[in-house]
Formats: structure tokens, sequence, C-alpha cells
């Protein structure tokens, strides 16, 4: 990694780098809505991560505002749609829709039935999820919080937050909890393909690949219950290493599972490869360049399926990634049926990774114990590759045992700015199955905004603009 850092008067702006380099725009955006910033020549300086109705001149993430506060609604702040193109209309996707597992609003500008242009309005599930972990708790108890902000890359999170206090804090952890780790990241990337393989038909009408991809899984889910006691949100991964150890009767249960996952999903894979009506539905559809997916800074299987070679596993080597030899699946369709052969490629690579965990992991300890308190101050990155891409975390350690800042990126946070892109010229109908393609997980996108605790409510949107863009939905 690069880190480049600098201090900045608190009400001083300071000049944006988005002309540069375009997905820096959400996070400059994020920085004007949560700590009061100011960019000059941001293409785009309209609200991004705070509510419609919440005050001006509040930020959030300031240290002096409370992690439970609940100002009065504003008026006259609410998020403006972008211009619809002259001779367009407007069709509202979301925030509620059939084909979306979480609410998010895309404005399509379409004429006719072909998509033009759209704006995008999410950040309506927030959790105050790294204002608690800088208010509220201490380091160790974070890696149980950092598993709820995404419900299926759990271990994903636990691990990038872990490594990183371990890096502010000098700790080393065993080798044989490296292992371990590497062992349910890949049990989770199994996990995760699968289902969104699953998904991925439903969306374009095909519930055999759906209802077959779902029952391949479910193996894996009943193995990761085994190993530490819950299908998900594992509680497996701690500061130090892990909280189980894995014994020889659950390394002949994870053998034996990998074995038939992997034998069903190669039946899998000649079915969905032989099948004419997959591919009408999803060759050609999504295409963006590979120039344009390094330009917006994709990431995970989005970016390998345009021809991107990049996997934080193997470029930034974390757990034991560096002691074991796999292969990162790359094409170059650059549309949805690359990603379509990416992930079910990858799932292949995942038993492989897992098996030779099993066979090399040596003995030893599985947690490490803190012997001092962390230095507050201390500054450390981590990146751990999920299933949809790298997710990167960021700490600052600080007093009270507890973090002073912690930043969390999400795969989908860069990849969903390169969804206009992939709309642009598709026709309406594709829109489920391309904004789909990159596994879009907003839980771990929208991770920051403050909500009431006490009611446990948050208003995101002026309910004028909410009628009119759900009056079809009612």
């Amino acid at each position: 990694f690069v880190g480049l850092r600098t201090g900045t008067p608190e009400n001083e702006p300071i000049d944006s780098i988005t002309p540069d380099i375009p997905n820096a725009g959400w996070s400059e955006r994020e920085y004007m809505d949560l700590l009061g910033m100011k960019f000059n020549g941001h293409p785009k300086p309209k609200r991004l991560v705070v509510a419609d109705d919440w005050p001006s001149d509040i930020y959030p993430l300031r240290r002096e505002v409370p992690f439970n506060i609940n100002p009065l609604a504003a008026e006259n702040v609410a998020y403006q749609l972008d211009e619809c193109p002259e001779g367009c209309s407007i069709v509202p996707f979301g925030p509620y829709h059939p084909t979306q597992h979480e609410p998010a609003h895309f404005a399509l500008f379409v004429d006719g039935e072909t998509v033009k242009g759209c704006d995008y309005r999410g950040f309506m599930i927030h959790r105050g999820i790294e204002k608690l972990a800088q208010t509220q708790i201490t380091y160790n108890e974070v890696p149980f919080l950092a598993e709820r902000i995404c419900g299926i890359c759990g271990s994903v999170h636990a691990s990038a937050y872990s490594q990183a206090v371990e890096i502010a804090a000098g700790i080393k952890i065993s080798r044989r909890a490296e292992y371990i780790r590497t062992i349910m990241l890949e049990i989770e990337r199994i996990h995760s393909h699968l289902l969104w393989l699953g998904v991925a038909g439903h969306l374009i009408g095909f519930d055999t690949v759906f209802m077959q991809s779902w029952r391949v899984r479910e193996p894996i889910m009943w193995l990761g219950e085994r190993l530490t006691g819950n299908r998900k949100t594992y509680g497996m991964i701690v500061i130090g290493g892990v909280r189980r150890d894995i014994t020889p009767e659950m390394k002949d249960d994870i053998r034996t599972v990998v074995d038939k996952i992997e034998k069903e999903v190669l039946e899998i894979k000649g079915a969905i490869i032989g099948d004419t009506a997959i591919h009408r539905r999803t060759r050609g559809v999504g295409y963006i360049t590979k120039e344009d997916t390094v330009k917006w800074s994709l990431v995970g299987p989005v970016a390998r399926a345009r021809g991107v070679d990049i996997d934080a596993r193997r470029d930034v080597p974390y757990a034991a990634y560096d002691e074991i030899k796999f292969d990162v699946p790359v094409v170059d369709t650059c549309d949805v049926w690359g990603t379509v052969l990416v992930r079910v490629l990858e799932v292949f690579e995942a038993v492989s990774i897992i098996r030779q965990a099993l066979d090399q992991m040596p003995e030893g300890p599985v947690l490490t114990e803190l012997e001092a308190p962390i230095e507050p101050g201390r500054h450390s990155i981590s990146a751990v590759e999920a299933p949809r891409g790298e997710v990167t975390h960021y700490v600052i350690t600080g007093e009270e045992n507890r973090p002073e800042r912690w930043r969390v990126r999400a795969p989908t946070y860069p990849n969903l700015q390169g969804v206009p892109l992939m709309l642009l010229n598709n026709q309406l109908a594709d829109v489920p199955i391309i904004i789909g393609s990159i596994d879009p997980c907003f839980s771990c996108t929208e991770r920051i905004q403050v909500v009431d605790i006490a009611k446990g409510t948050m208003k995101v949107m002026a309910q004028k603009e909410f009628e009119t863009l759900s009056r079809n939905k009612r």
C-alpha cells in the first residue's frame, strides 16, 4: 500500500482528487456529509450518506457528536436527483423492488426501453457500526460487530479488522491460527458464490439454477455450524488468532463436504456453459471495458471478468495465502457472463485452497494473548479478498482500549460507482441482472450513519419524495 497522510484546517476547503480518480467521488462526498470537509472542484458535491432531513451543520463522525444524537428534522435539504436527459423518462428502480434484497434507489433515465443513464440514492440502512466502535465498545468486542457489517462476508470483516489491530499492536499470531483463518475465509467464499449463482439464476428466470445452487450450498452451511456453532456470523476470528481449533475429526468432515461440493459444482458448471438461455441473458450485457474498469477502480469478480488481474490474497498476502498455491481466474468477456464464469471457477480454487490448508496446517496454539495495552495514535491498514472483492479496514488506535477511528471500505462501495457505466445502453429488462452481477451488499456499504438507538428507527427520505418514488409500489 501507498498511504498519504496530511492535516487540513477545520474549515478550509482542499482540492478534490475525483477528476483524476473517479472512484474517490463517494469517499469525498462521505467526508463532506460526516466530517464537514469541503472539496474544491468536486464534480458532484451532493449528499451521499446522511438522511434527507439531516441538518446540514451536524457532522456525525466528529468526535464531539454523541453516538445517539437525534436532531430535529431539517427542511429543504433533501437529495435532488440528477437532471433527466432530454427525451428520456425516469423509471424508479427501488427503494423497494422484488429483485433487490435490500433497499436502494436507482433513478433510471430511459429512452423507450434503453437505459441512457441513472442516478443512485442509497445509504438507507445505516447502523452506526464505526461510530459504535469508536465510542461504546473495546478492541476485542469489535470483531463480533465487524462480522455483522455483512451477513455473508462476516469472517472477511472480522479478519480485516483483527489484522489491522494486530499490525498496529505488533502482534504476530500463530501459523496454525493463520491456516484456520484461511479455511474459514474460503468456506465463506464457497457459500457466497453459490448463493450468488442461485440468485443470478432467479433474476433471469432460471429457477432451476437457483434451486440446485442452493441445494449444493447447504452442506457448506452445515460445515460452518460444525466448526463454529453457527451457520453464519461464526464468531471465530478475534484479535490474536481464532477462538476454536480444528480437530482431526473436523478435518475429515471438511474434506468430505468439499469433495462433494466440487463434484456437484462441476455438474452445474457444465449445465450453465451449455445453456443457450443463460448466454442470451448474460453475454454482452453489462458491458464495460477493461480501461474503464481500471479507471473506476472496480474490484473482485467484477474486475476479473473484465480482464483486470487483481486479488488481495496474492497481491498483499495475509493469513496463510503466502504458502498456498492457487490460480486467480480472469476472463475478458467484460460482461455479466464473465462474472458468472469467474465465480464458478473460484469455487474450485477455494476447494483446492482448503485441501492444501488442511494438509499443510502446522501444530501450535490458536490464540496469542495481547501482553500490553495498545499504544494510541498508531495507524494501520488491512486488506482481505472478500467473495465480492477487496475489503479494506483502516484503524487508528485510541484511548480507553478502543479505536480512535475505524474506516471500512467494502467491495460494493467502489463497484456500485461503476454500475451507471454497466447500465448504459442496455435494456430495461436487464437492469436487475446487471445490478445483481456485482452482488451488491448495501449493508456492507452503508455502515456509518447515526441512528436513534432508543427507538430503533431512522428516517431516510422526506415523505413527499418517498411517496413520489414509490407510487407504483404501494
